[in-house]
């Protein structure tokens, strides 16, 4: 799976790394979305599973190098670049508009959904009644996840942990959010928001010199959880891909439906029109997190309304997301036209 590549190459792939960390921090939308369409989602699994037994010997051996190579460490590492860009940029930037204009946003990744669809059943050339089958097995749980009802919080470690194991499904698994599934586990603001800032005040005190934190005991709690979620995540990570790499060696056109079944069901959780349900306690007051910000519980779906000049905003949106998809799938032919250009000589 390692392949040479030049330097635009290298390029695209730390801006598929910002699409796929912009796309797993909204609730509702999968990072292994872009994995796929972006055609890397195989390589993607495959070098997640060569963190593996080996190649913590070679680490121990001091054979960094060889490490390096074995895990394809050249795409894994532009790809992270990529999304740890995103944290701090795009991630901000969508924060702001989710805000602001939340429906047009909402609608983008609808569209974009889409084109991934389109994007993906156009070559699938392998229907028959068995994919059929599992094609809609993966649309009716697409479907179930969008309108279940989110669980109360938990900071048990244990069940911590499962969620780090979960949520890192967003990243492997297409058309399944991590954001999402960790608000229907009911911890998305403990450990996507509360933890995070928890470490972000942690990392500033100490810059100013300030190690008092290790004496405050809600500080530890909170950066034992994102300890434990963090091992959760990376344990999920290496084992999901295991299992995805076996699934896709020995039964990939089955794997494929499914997954085209599955990213149709989850259109029902991006629904653009959509009024969002915060959290409140007994009294009926809006709940805040520790960052001052309204906690979500669940969404609201309703039909636009077609006079509405945002509805034709939020259709504009939609088609803009599209274009984007079939924008990737035309740089992927020309890729590969210009390949054959080059080998034929």
């Amino acid at each position: 799976m390692h392949q040479p590549r030049k330097f635009t190459d290298k390029i695209f792939l730390v801006i598929k790394g910002l699409f796929m960390g912009a796309a797993n921090k909204v609730p509702g939308v999968s990072g292994g979305i872009v994995a796929f369409v972006g055609g890397f989602y195989e390589e993607f699994i495959y070098s997640l599973q060569k963190i593996n037994a080996k190649a913590f010997r070679l680490l121990i051996n001091a054979r960094f190098k060889s490490f390096y190579q074995y895990i394809n460490g050249t795409f894994l590492v532009l790809l992270i670049t990529g999304m740890l860009i995103s944290y701090f940029s795009i991630s901000r930037l969508l924060d702001y508009f989710l805000e602001k204009k939340e429906l047009f946003v909402w609608a983008a990744f609808f569209g974009m959904v889409l084109g991934s669809i389109y994007y993906i059943s156009k070559d699938y050339q392998h229907w028959n009644k068995k994919t059929i089958f599992t094609g809609l097995i993966g649309l009716i749980v697409g479907i179930s996840i969008s309108f279940l009802s989110p669980a109360k919080e938990n900071d048990n470690l244990i069940f911590i942990f499962f969620c780090g194991m979960i949520s890192v499904s967003g990243m492997t698994l297409p058309g399944l959010s991590g954001s999402f599934i960790l608000i229907l586990l009911g911890n998305y603001v403990l450990l996507l928001v509360d933890s995070v800032n928890g470490l972000y005040d942690t990392f500033a005190e100490l810059l100013n010199g300030d190690f008092s934190f290790y004496r405050n005991e809600e500080r530890i709690r909170i950066l034992t959880i994102l300890g434990v979620f963090t091992l959760g995540s990376a344990t999920g990570l290496v084992t999901l891909s295991h299992l995805l790499g076996y699934v896709l060696k020995h039964y990939k056109r089955i794997t494929t439906s499914v997954i085209i079944g599955f990213i149709t069901g989850s259109l029902g959780v991006i629904w653009p029109w959509k009024k969002t349900i915060f959290k409140t306690n007994e009294f009926g007051a809006t709940l805040l997190d520790s960052n001052g910000d309204k906690i979500i519980l669940n969404y609201e779906r309703y039909w636009p309304n077609v006079s509405s000049m945002e509805t034709w905003g939020a259709i504009f949106f939609i088609i803009f997301g599209i274009f984007v998809l079939l924008s990737l799938d035309w740089y992927g032919k020309n890729r590969k036209e210009r390949e054959q250009v080059r080998t034929s000589r």
